[in-house]
């Protein structure tokens, strides 16, 4: 089946209390564990804010680490699910609850087929 990113950039999430937030973990968990119970959760979770971050770049010919992300930008990465769904349909319809659930956008992204494992239709 493909397999569909959904995301959130960290700047979508808005400014909220801590009550918010907390307000948000249950209803976050539940869309989690239907996905599991569906049989379709790969992987959710969420980055932790302001944790350090470095970058690997063999382009070169050499491998090099540095510190930070790749590219400056005002945008990181917040968090990720990644589910395996027969349609767009489907994917779309899990990317609501979890937008639902969180509270702020997602952003749903098709992955490639891996080369070693064919899609089945």
């Amino acid at each position: 089946m493909p397999e569909y990113l959904i995301y959130f950039n960290q700047q979508w999430v808005g400014d909220h209390t801590e009550e918010w937030f907390r307000s948000r973990v249950e209803p976050s968990v539940a869309v989690v564990h239907d996905m599991e119970a569906a049989g379709v959760l790969v992987y959710a979770g969420g980055l932790v804010e302001g944790a350090p971050a470095f970058s690997a770049d063999a382009t070169s010919g050499t491998l090099t680490f540095s510190e930070g992300p790749y590219t400056e930008t005002t945008e990181v990465l917040g968090g990720l699910t990644i589910v395996d769904v027969p349609d767009e349909a489907t994917a779309r319809m899990w990317a609501g609850r979890i937008a639902e659930g969180c509270g702020w956008p997602q952003e749903v992204r098709l992955f490639s087929p891996r080369p070693d494992r064919p899609r089945n239709p």
